[in-house]
């Protein structure tokens, strides 16, 4: 009895072995295909597949119509080029520029002869560049310009001792630009903000109000007048040139340093200096375009005390009260604060850009 139990109990046991052994076996062929299912990938793989022979097929391009439709589509997109940087004799403080490229070169005089008649009446200076893609530089245009140019730039400046520009200068010369573009079928240009440009030029406009200064002293005759004669010959011994503007000046390489004019009116000129009187004369610098205002101050007042010794005058400010050396130490501290704020503002008294904002 005991026997054919434990048999039975042995049996039942090699059963349930069995039956485990058998479920993991069916348990790991099932994981496996899952596996194989999962990373078996139903796309093509190009790589594994056989390169076609590029001489026994024809690449075609998508497209919306036929041939024809095809070929007139893609050569009528635009070119899209990079515009060119600003000239470098701009400054994107003093200038409103703007850009415009021709899709075929233009020349350069009939688009000078187009911008003369669209821009007559500004108030402020214009400027115009054509880009030479050869040399890959800016040419400034003028009357005489030849050649043939992609890109042009207009550059209309914002300030100059007139004051700034207005809205209706902004809208003259933008929409003057805008038809120059127009007309030679030129890509539309960008143009400027008109708030954000007007504001910039009122701030411009404002500091440069805040340093334009000159500073004058004058040489009155002490027996009445000088005769012309006698200025023209200690002008010259001082090295003072005549200029056009009917004054003399003090020149240092381009640049006038200060200039001796008539105390009365009437001004210098070759042909009437021998037989003129003045009973006094004025020497002026203009701080703003005058790179280093102390020493060209000092100067200044040396010339007019040599030219008072040599005509028989004395040195004498605006209220006719003598001009000692207290001061003209004074005023030349004061010169060299302007000049330190121009510095700092990045526009250097007697640089290009101030000669600029502060034009005569």
């Amino acid at each position: 009895m005991d026997s054919e139990l434990q048999i039975a109990l042995i049996g039942a046991g090699l059963a349930a072995v069995v039956l485990v052994v058998g479920y993991n076996k069916w348990q790991e062929r099932k994981h496996r295909r899952d596996a194989e299912r999962a990373f078996r990938s139903e796309h093509r793989d190009v790589l594994l597949e056989p390169r076609a022979d590029p001489e026994s097929s024809e690449r075609r391009e998508p497209g919306f119509g036929g041939e024809e439709e095809e070929s007139r589509r893609f050569n009528e997109a635009p070119v899209s080029r990079t515009a060119p940087e600003l000239p470098r004799l701009l400054d994107a403080r003093a200038d409103c520029a703007i850009r415009f490229e021709a899709i075929e070169a233009l020349d350069v005089g009939t688009v000078w002869l187009m911008q003369a008649e669209q821009l007559a009446g500004l108030t402020k200076p214009v400027r115009w560049f054509g880009f030479n893609d050869a040399d890959n530089v800016w040419m400034p245009l003028g009357p005489e310009s030849t050649g043939a140019c992609h890109w042009f730039c207009a550059a209309l400046q914002l300030v100059n001792r007139q004051g700034s520009i207005g809205e209706t200068d902004f809208m003259r010369f933008t929409g003057g630009v805008q038809r120059v573009a127009d007309a030679v079928m030129a890509l539309p240009p960008g143009l400027p903000l008109r708030a954000e440009t007007l504001h910039r030029a009122t701030e411009l406009d404002r500091f440069c109000a805040d340093v334009d200064v000159q500073i004058g002293v004058n040489v009155l005759a002490r027996d009445g007048h000088f005769d012309g004669r006698s200025i023209r010959r200690a002008a010259e011994r001082l090295g003072l040139r005549l200029g056009h503007d009917g004054a003399f000046h003090a020149v240092e390489g381009e640049a006038s340093l200060f200039s001796l004019a008539n105390l009365e009116a009437g001004a210098f000129a070759p042909d009437n200096l021998d037989g003129m009187v003045s009973r006094g004369l004025t020497l002026v610098i203009d701080v703003p375009r005058v790179a280093g205002g102390g020493a060209a101050f000092e100067r200044m007042m040396h010339t007019a005390g040599e030219l008072a010794g040599e005509l028989g005058g004395d040195v004498v400010d605006d209220n006719r009260a003598p001009f000692g050396a207290e001061a003209a130490a004074i005023i030349r501290g004061q010169i060299e604060q302007f000049q330190a704020r121009m510095d700092e503002a990045g526009i250097p008294a007697g640089g290009p850009l101030a000669q600029r904002l502060f034009a005569l």
